[in-house]
């Protein structure tokens, strides 16, 4: 078991009622909690909706706050500071004035500074510190209005040959405050990438999708991502910079398995991060596997960190893979699916 889970059940005597858990670690917590205690789930991980589904719990997947009444809720400390106060403050707009929201996390996840940010909201005390976790309780002190999510969103310009786009990014999703590098290298190419049903694998804010759909109206793309937040965001890009809504396709995804077939080409910053772990399982899929779902003749195009051996894998299961760039640390990678010859 998680030691975060563990530490709250060495307090489960301050925990009754309607308890909500938010960002809770997969594990069998909701199994082991008192019988007084009726627990639901948040999450906007898909994986971890999908781990909550086979344990039959009460799980909600979203950005929003799960509807229902709570009478505590459990928040886990996010890696993100922004995404750790929007569930602060939704949390605290649901429950009652003197509720108790509890603050759990690791030393090096950095809870310590997390349950500073419980100090707006009511007096704050530590209750445990074990296994290198903390966990905090807050009494809320006073009601607080919950905020539209577009009010969230961090904005910043991207300059293009087809003119500024306008990137919403919400609290927690990949590089939230500016253009990260390794999109900034890759932006230049997709002028290139063929027209037609186009996936962005690991959409993050939107950036690759909004381009796609700017260059080629006809284009029909399908953002991917296992975040709820970064799904939400990209739907805001699109907004803001007035694109057809009926371009996007928006989907949850656990990887690159769950891509559309017959795909004109699929586009990918893929993520690497799971909370503060490293993961590279996701991107190393996507150069196994996505050849299965690009139609004759489609394309992968893909930027990585220089030091990955992403070329080989790619080589190893499409025949070819070419550089296109290798700049500041980032290598952008192009490989294409044979076209199938016409029975004469």
């Amino acid at each position: 078991m998680d030691p975060r889970s563990e530490v709250v059940i060495r307090q489960h005597e301050y925990l009754s009622g309607r308890v909500l858990l938010v960002n809770a670690p997969t594990d069998d917590l909701v199994a082991n909690l008192a019988a007084n205690i009726t627990p639901s789930l948040w999450t906007w991980d898909y994986n971890e909706l999908q781990y909550f589904q086979t344990q039959q719990a009460n799980v909600h997947f979203g950005v929003d706050l799960p509807e229902g009444d709570f009478d505590q809720a459990i928040i886990f400390v996010p890696k993100s500071k922004e995404l750790l106060n929007y569930l602060l403050h939704n949390v605290v707009s649901r429950l009652s004035v003197g509720a108790s929201v509890f603050l759990v996390g690791e030393k090096k996840a950095g809870v310590e500074r997390a349950a500073k940010q419980l100090l707006p909201f009511g007096q704050a005390c530590k209750l445990d510190s074990a296994r290198h976790c903390q966990m905090w309780q807050m009494s809320i002190a006073a009601n607080v209005s919950a905020k539209p999510l577009a009010d969230w969103a961090q904005h910043y310009t991207v300059a293009t040959p087809e003119g500024e786009l306008i990137i919403c990014a919400l609290p927690g999703v990949f590089s939230q405050n500016r253009l990260d590098i390794g999109t900034a290298v890759l932006l230049p190419f997709l002028s290139q990438v063929t027209s037609g049903k186009i996936a962005d694998f690991g959409c993050g804010a939107g950036v690759i999708s909004a381009y796609l759909a700017k260059l080629n109206p006809q284009n029909r793309i399908f953002a991917m991502d296992v975040d709820a937040f970064a799904l939400a965001s990209t739907r805001l890009t699109f907004e803001k910079n007035n694109l057809s809504p009926e371009q996007l396709e928006i989907s949850a995804v656990t990887g690159i398995e769950d891509a559309p077939l017959f795909l004109h080409a699929i586009v990918s910053n893929p993520p690497f991060h799971q909370g503060i772990h490293t993961n590279y399982n996701a991107s190393e899929n996507l150069c196994k596997t996505s050849r299965r779902h690009l139609k004759s003749g489609g394309e992968l195009w893909m930027v990585s960190n220089r030091f990955l051996n992403y070329p080989l894998l790619i080589e190893q299961n499409f025949g070819q893979c070419s550089v296109k760039a290798d700049q500041q640390g980032f290598k952008v990678l192009f490989a294409k699916t044979q076209k199938k010859l016409k029975e004469q």
